[in-house]
């Protein structure tokens, strides 16, 4: 009996391990027979296998530390801020946190605005590659590589056009059909959509439908309008008024047309197209201007708060009448064409954008009750100038000027007093040779004709006593 304690506890004492073996009981605590050397064995390799465990197991947040800046959701797509680590010659580092980095194609940025170290940057996570430990992250705005996968709407893209039906442009992106409506295709209405049929554009992703037959809507619109605000903001602190600036007619309307001057629209009213006299209506200025024609402009007015500015595009001129007022002069003559008849004359033009105006008046020496009946529509005239308003603007012409004025009637040959064969002198009015002409009154004058005589008398109450309405008296 007192050999088998001894047998259990050699094993113990002759473990190779010691440091390994349990810790040894205190003093009084029970001991338990049922250990044998195999379970020690199993217990002491399991404890290995969850310290080994313990020490593989990533610890919590570690590999994905809280990024750097606050999360904004805009179009869904996410955009953070992050501070840049490296610039490269084909990519630029990002690190948003902790072993947090992303990568951005260096192509996105030009020269000017190219970040440098240091600076923080905005940009939208597009994805996140595990196997580089990298997000892949682009410019806000820019231009990016199509791939169905990563679609999102506002996502700003290059599509290519492939065709054209009524409602709008056929496009190709990322290898499907995409559509863009008409009204999205620029700011301005564009009659002929053919003309975009092979390019390329960039335009934004305005809806996306993964399901069913997939339709894409894409809106170029949207692109421009957001590069014509950056381009407003920028033109507040470099514009003002006297300057002349290139710009480009979007519409014309009854009253004038809208030109873009970079960015931003200004009115050309009618009164400042040009120095020529212009009618109202789109007919009318679109015999000066075309839409989409690049016109030099002198800015008129700034109204910032209003978003107004007005535009010139006669200032950028000569004043051809300062032109022709220094090169003619009152009582030259000068040759022109009848441009219009209205009731009160005719205006004539004599030089490139200067028309004087001949009254009825002076068209001729004889009564004109009809200007259309003395000169004619485009009819080519000489006149005389008779009067130079420089204050007024305004130019006279005669045309009766360079005729010859009619001759004057014949005087009867015995003067006013008595002639012929009566004799002469006295103011008498005998029945001799009075003065004035006989022949158109049966060889009498008016003065006789009309005055009275015993004759004349008698006949007056003769219609009286017929009692004839209206009579002699």
């Amino acid at each position: 009996m007192t050999s088998e304690p001894n047998h259990q506890t050699a094993p113990q004492t002759s473990t190779p391990n010691a440091s390994a073996a349990p810790a040894p009981e205190a003093p009084g605590a029970p001991t338990n027979p049922m250990i044998t050397e195999e379970m020690n064995a199993e217990i002491e390799a399991a404890m290995k296998d969850m310290e080994k465990a313990q020490a593989a197991a990533p610890k919590p947040k570690a590999a994905a530390a809280p990024i750097r800046g606050p999360r904004v959701i805009q179009g869904g797509r996410e955009h953070r801020p992050g501070k840049v680590v490296s610039v490269g010659p084909d990519d630029i580092f990002i690190e948003f946190g902790p072993k947090e980095l992303g990568v951005v194609p260096r192509i996105q940025f030009t020269d000017e605005d190219l970040p440098k170290v240091g600076d923080t940057l905005e940009v939208i996570v597009n994805k996140f590659e595990a196997s580089e430990s990298l997000f892949i992250c682009s410019r806000p705005g820019s231009v990016q590589k199509a791939d169905w996968e990563m679609l999102e709407p506002g996502q700003v893209v290059e599509a290519r056009v492939t065709g054209v039906n009524k409602g709008g442009l056929e496009l190709e992106l990322a290898g499907h059909k995409a559509f863009m409506p008409a009204g999205q295709v620029s700011v301005e209405h564009i009659k002929d959509l053919s003309v975009f049929i092979g390019e390329k554009m960039k335009c934004a992703v305005s809806r996306i439908d993964r399901t069913g037959r997939g339709n894409i809507i894409l809106s170029r619109r949207d692109v421009l309008e957001v590069e014509r605000r950056e381009q407003a903001s920028k033109l507040k602190d470099t514009l003002a008024e006297g300057q002349t600036v290139q710009g480009t007619v979007r519409k014309i309307m009854p009253f004038g047309a809208f030109v873009d001057i970079g960015g931003v629209d200004g009115l050309v009213h009618i009164s400042d197209l040009t120095y020529d006299r212009v009618g109202f209506g789109e007919k009318a200025i679109e015999k000066f201007i075309k839409e989409g024609q690049q016109v030099n402009v002198r800015i008129l007015k700034l109204d910032w708060e209003n978003k107004r500015i007005s535009l010139g595009l006669k200032q950028t001129q000569s004043d051809p009448f300062a032109t022709a007022v220094n090169a003619i002069a009152e009582g030259v003559e000068v040759t022109g064409r009848v441009t219009k008849i209205m009731e009160f004359g005719a205006f004539v033009e004599i030089g490139p954008g200067v028309e004087g105006l001949v009254h009825i008046s002076e068209l001729d020496y004889k009564r004109i009750a009809n200007v259309g009946d003395a000169v004619k529509q485009d009819e080519i005239v000489r006149a005389k100038v008779i009067k130079i308003d420089k204050d007024n603007r305004r130019i006279s012409l005669s045309i009766k000027a360079l005729k010859a004025p009619p001759e004057a009637p014949p005087k009867a040959e015995g003067g006013p007093g008595r002639g012929g064969q009566g004799g002469g002198g006295g103011g008498g009015g005998g029945r001799g040779g009075r003065g004035g002409r006989r022949d158109d009154f049966g060889g009498r004058t008016a003065e006789e004709i009309l005055k009275e005589t015993p004759a004349l008398r008698r006949m007056r109450e003769q219609a009286k006593q017929m009692k004839f309405k209206g009579g002699l008296g």
